[in-house]
């Protein structure tokens, strides 16, 4: 072949290759072999795009040039650049992305800070970077103010969330359903007592925190139905709801908006609402469980709202004032009893429940998809509720007998059915239940039916079986400061309640979403020979130490009983004993460079063979690709050769 022919090969492998390359990062066409699905969008996104009625703007705000920044970060940024354009390739046109590298003392930095991105310091070099996304909308400006690469299997949550968010030009509805003063006020007893509206109590910090994103619309368990206009409902601590306003919560749930439930065995809250009650209204005792029997049969969960759970492995220490004693019903929820793969409970590690009941699912009668969020340790057990009359910590303890994990709080989605199935109640009580051996009674509440009653539905359902972890007392102490209030939040319990109502509260196709798998690999053989020999190390060395303690001991007796005066007798055995100790301890050190030397050479000699196959096999591949071809070819050049040499000799 002529040396300008190989140039002409040369030059259009080189074209082809610019070619495809161009080609692939144009094309709509995209092949995700990732675990998890990483770098595609799910179909709730997807659909909460087709709806998008005005162009958005995303501007991603990432510091790439600032010395010292991980690669994790680098790679996290990168890959979340690529998810950008996933959402701008699915939007048709409505999402417009722009990458701003905000350097030192730029105009770019200025607008990061004034968009509310957070800037992140870096140990290394003590500078600070910026990663987070601004999403603008005509004059609706949001943000994610920084994103970490701890976060990322929620990273689509966390920009779908965002894109709806900006669109929203009002606070969504929040129906709330309670019997207790969440809102800092009881109007039964305010209405009773006469008391002024100044008087009232300050609203608990979980219902202020609720009003800031939410307008917060109240609903008496007694009404006939709920209010229009509701984006998503909470019910907390049910008690008295009328027959036709469980049915109205039925059909809400059908409809697609989701609802968030908390009932509770033993609520602690409403047992001090009622010791603060006039004597006249609190002559009968208060009943402090709530139930919501009906709808949750429909849904697949059984909750017994007579036994509390008790747990003697996440007991809470209490000062009873004699002394600290560990309380076994209030539980000590810590980042092992929480399911870090769901959104609501991800980035939390500590909950206080107290006097909670448990809850169990049978998803195989109904086909929902069921997420725990909460979970006992395995040392829990069940007591009446009435056993906590008198809280003795020491009387609770000796009932308690572990029975295993109990679940405490779950997630339910997918396709509910209703639980009546009959038709909508005509009103009063809900009939009773009648017995396997009574035929069925007609009543006054007979079912009637309704042409337009939705019989099954999409949705989703978060329950709890505790209330009182939403109350001051058990998730925040308040301080004064320089004149003002301050919060200082004990635990976690805040923020899973603003979690829980930014979830409801969202897209129904954002309650959908999953988490996904995060993309960091880490070195599993490498992390199992540092494992390994650390476990080894460990028993050599403890040993080491044991026979070192029995040296010491020797050495302290003999030190006893072998001085004159002020004058240490080193008697011949005390001597052999000091020079034992010295040589195990010389023997001991030795040990441990020749583990770490051992152990350093099986990671050096595993990262060597993982650098070679990076660096060869690509060549190889090529070099055995050109050897084919080449073979191909000279197979092809000299075939009709040898035929028409044949063809000759043969006339």
């Amino acid at each position: 072949m002529k040396i300008s022919n190989k140039i002409t090969a040369i030059a259009l492998v080189l074209t082809v290759i610019v070619l495809a390359n161009y080609l692939a990062a144009h094309l709509p066409l995209r092949v995700d072999a990732t675990a998890g699905g990483v770098y595609s969008l799910s179909t709730g996104t997807k659909t909460l795009l087709s709806r998008l009625e005005t162009p958005v703007t995303l501007n991603f705000y990432f510091s790439k040039d600032v010395a010292g920044v991980h690669t994790s970060y680098k790679n996290y940024a990168s890959r979340v650049q690529e998810l950008l354009r996933q959402y701008v390739r699915a939007s048709s046109g409505k999402i417009t992305l722009n990458i701003i590298n905000p350097k030192p003392d730029t105009p770019e930095e200025k607008r990061a800070a004034t968009a509310g991105i957070q800037p992140q310091p870096i140990a290394a070099t003590h500078e600070t970077i910026y990663l987070g996304i601004v999403a603008i909308q005509a004059d609706q400006e949001k943000s994610i103010p920084a994103l970490t690469p701890q976060r990322e299997p929620f990273l689509e949550y966390d920009i779908s969330q965002l894109i709806h968010s900006v669109q929203a030009l009002d606070k969504p509805h929040l129906g709330l359903i309670t019997s207790l003063p969440l809102a800092g006020r009881q109007p039964d007893m305010r209405m009773m007592m006469m008391q002024p509206q100044a008087n009232a109590p300050a609203p608990q910090f979980v219902y202020t925190e609720w009003e800031r994103t939410h307008k917060i619309v109240p609903v008496d368990p007694a009404a006939q139905e709920l209010p229009l206009g509701l984006a998503s409902l909470a019910i907390i601590h049910p008690q008295g709801l009328s027959e036709k306003l469980e049915y109205a919560i039925d059909q809400f749930l059908l409809s697609g908006h989701p609802v968030f439930v908390a009932v509770d065995p033993s609520s602690d809250a409403a047992r001090r609402s009622s010791s603060q009650q006039p004597v006249f209204m609190a002559m009968a005792p208060q009943n402090t469980a709530s139930d919501l029997p009906r709808l949750l049969k429909a849904w697949g969960v059984s909750y017994d709202s007579k036994e509390v759970v008790g747990d003697l492995k996440l007991a809470t220490p209490v000062n009873t004032g004699r002394s600290v004693e560990h309380y076994p019903v209030w539980l000590s929820l810590d980042a092992q009893n929480l399911n870090h793969n769901a959104q609501p409970t991800s980035q939390l590690s500590s909950l206080l429940f107290v006097e909670s009941g448990s809850l169990s699912v049978d998803t195989s009668q109904t086909g929902l998809a069921a997420t725990p969020l909460a979970e006992s340790s395995e040392q829990a057990g069940k007591i009446p509720g009435t056993s906590l009359a008198m809280p003795d910590p020491a009387s609770i303890t000796r009932q308690l007998s572990p029975t295993g994990k109990k679940l405490l709080a779950v997630q339910l989605t997918g396709k509910f059915q209703t639980a009546f199935p009959h038709g909508a109640p005509n009103g009063g009580e809900i009939p009773n239940t009648p017995k396997p051996d009574t035929p069925p009674q007609t009543t006054h509440a007979q079912a009637k039916p309704e042409p337009n009653q939705l019989k099954e539905g999409s949705s989703t359902i978060i329950v709890f079986a505790d209330t009182d972890w939403l109350f001051d007392d058990f998730s925040i102490r308040r301080l004064s400061l320089l004149g003002r209030e301050a919060v200082q939040p004990l635990n976690d319990n805040l923020s899973l309640a603003s979690n829980i109502a930014d979830i409801i509260s969202g897209s129904t196709d954002l309650v959908s979403l999953r988490g996904k798998t995060n993309t960091e690999r880490p070195f599993t053989v490498v992390r199992d020979l540092q494992a390994e020999a650390q476990k080894k190390y460990q028993a050599k060395l403890s040993g080491l130490e044991k026979r070192l303690e029995t040296v010491q001991s020797k050495l302290a007796e003999l030190l006893g009983k072998s001085s004159e005066g002020n004058r240490i007798v080193a008697t011949p055995e005390l001597q052999k004993m000091i020079e034992d100790f010295q040589k195990q301890e010389i023997e001991m050190r030795s040990e441990h460079s020749e583990i770490r030397r051992s152990l350093r050479e099986d990671i050096d000699a595993l990262e060597y063979r993982l650098a070679a196959i990076n660096l060869l096999s690509m060549p190889i591949l090529i070099l055995v690709g050109a050897l084919l071809f080449h073979r191909h070819r000279r197979k092809q050049l000299t075939t009709p050769q040898n035929t028409f040499h044949t063809h000759r000799t043969s006339n």
